[in-house]
């Protein structure tokens, strides 16, 4: 079964910053098919930030300006810097690998708490 595996979420106070990680499988890895989502308790999954195909970014108008994805295809991972972090941020977040053709393949989360 495949698995991308989601890590460095935690407790950070208001104004900090946390880096997320996904580790994804090198016979799935594909940059510019990779993104982040998130969701809330009570709320939708929603998305966060993505490579689009193109190979250009696409970030909510929520975390522009404050979160960065980027990606190292030497090491099939891919990465969320957060920073200025605020309490609406928490949440746990999703690392997706999207499939033009099936279902797309979802990491298990990590939970982000933003919290003083």
């Amino acid at each position: 079964q495949v698995q991308l595996v989601e890590s460095g979420g935690g407790l950070v106070q208001p104004g900090g910053s946390l880096r997320l990680s996904c580790a994804v499988p090198a016979s799935i890895f594909r940059l510019n098919a990779m993104g982040w989502y998130r969701q809330a308790p009570g709320k939708q999954r929603e998305l966060v930030a993505e490579f689009t195909l193109g190979g250009s970014t696409n970030y909510a108008l929520s975390v522009k300006g404050r979160f960065t994805i980027s990606g190292d295809s030497a090491k099939n991972t891919v990465y969320l810097q957060m920073n200025s972090l605020k309490p609406e941020d928490s949440a746990v977040y999703y690392c997706k690998r999207r499939v033009a053709y099936g279902s797309d393949y979802w990491g298990q989360g990590t939970q982000v708490t933003v919290s003083s």
